[in-house]
């Protein structure tokens, strides 16, 4: 009898029921935005962070609240503010009388789902505050380490257009983001339907009715289940080739660091797991290599002055890649 070599190595039923569950879920109140919706349940299963851009008003705050709301997870958000100070986000020590000594207060960042509004409005003393705590999982305040619960994720969102009373994130803090998400306007067919879906019940209402899905545990465990995919040897050379082309490029001052090469390889095996494959594809790359990258290249200035983007940039660069099969 012939061996089946299309047949699964790794039983994916378990995630991919749990995927479409959550996106059943979120689709109750959520018009359109399918990509913004995808890209953040794959960085939750890569476990990588992600900065959200968009105009005030296309559901990235709701979307973030969704997904927590859908995995039963502690939800905390921050504003940030040109007068926030770091102690306001990780915390400080306080004096207890009883005790007789210092206790630490936790702040906000400690929760499982993050969401950080409008994080270029802070300071970089209040940016780098967010360093160690999105690398590390920790935080260290007057030389202890507190832990973060796991699982532990940070959405940022930043509105595109406004940049008075704003601070730009510096390469280092925006290389930390496993994806950079561009949230576009709806269509006018979309904004019907949004119209239609609450000119009766307001969202809050059908928001309260989501249900949760997922645990804590069972992240950890579908976490596992994406490490198990398998990505041939061709390629992890043609995400090497892709990223290392970053750093020649003629229309780019900065490439993309070896994070990068990380970050579309997780992805990929991300966004594979959730389309039931155990295997990745070149597709799976392809689709993942845009978010992973826009944020981590900066173009020259005549570039910028011609009017070109980072996306466009980034696919001329994949057009000239001969792709593996």
């Amino acid at each position: 009898m012939e061996e089946n070599v299309f047949e699964l190595r790794t039983d994916l039923s378990q995630l991919h029921e749990a995927v479409e569950q959550m996106r059943n879920e979120i689709g109750k109140v959520i018009v359109g935005q399918q990509e913004m919706v995808k890209l953040i349940m794959a960085a939750l299963l890569a476990d990588g962070h992600v900065l959200i851009e968009g105009v005030p008003g296309v559901a990235k705050t709701l979307t973030a609240r969704l997904v927590a709301k859908c995995i039963a997870l502690h939800f905390s958000r921050i504003q940030f503010t040109p007068d926030l100070m770091p102690s306001d986000v990780l915390g400080t020590s306080v004096f207890n009388p009883k005790e007789g000594g210092f206790q630490f207060k936790r702040g906000p960042v400690f929760g499982n789902i993050v969401l950080v509004d409008e994080i270029n409005r802070a300071p970089a003393k209040t940016q780098a505050a967010l360093f160690e705590v999105m690398e590390e999982k920790q935080v260290t305040v007057d030389g202890y380490s507190h832990s973060m619960e796991k699982p532990f994720m940070v959405l940022a969102t930043q509105n595109p257009v406004e940049q008075e009373g704003t601070y730009r994130l510096p390469e280092a803090q925006l290389d930390r983001f496993l994806f950079k998400i561009t949230v576009p306007y709806p269509t006018e067919e979309e904004e019907v339907a949004i119209l239609n879906r609450f000119h009766q019940t307001p969202g809050e209402e059908i928001a309260a009715q989501l249900h949760a899905v997922l645990s804590a545990t069972q992240i950890s465990e579908l976490r596992r289940l994406v490490r198990l995919v398998l990505v041939e040897e061709k390629l992890l050379q043609f995400i090497a080739r892709l990223v290392t082309a970053t750093r020649s490029h003629k229309s780019i001052y900065l490439g993309a660091s070896p994070r990068a090469s990380l970050a579309i390889m997780m992805s990929a095996k991300a966004t594979a797991a959730m389309q039931g494959r155990d295997f990745v594809t070149p597709e799976d790359i392809l689709e993942m290599a845009v978010p992973v990258l826009r944020h981590r290249i900066i173009l020259t200035p005549e570039k910028e002055m011609e009017g070109a983007t980072e996306d466009d940039v980034i696919k001329e660069i994949i057009h000239a890649q001969e792709i593996p099969r």
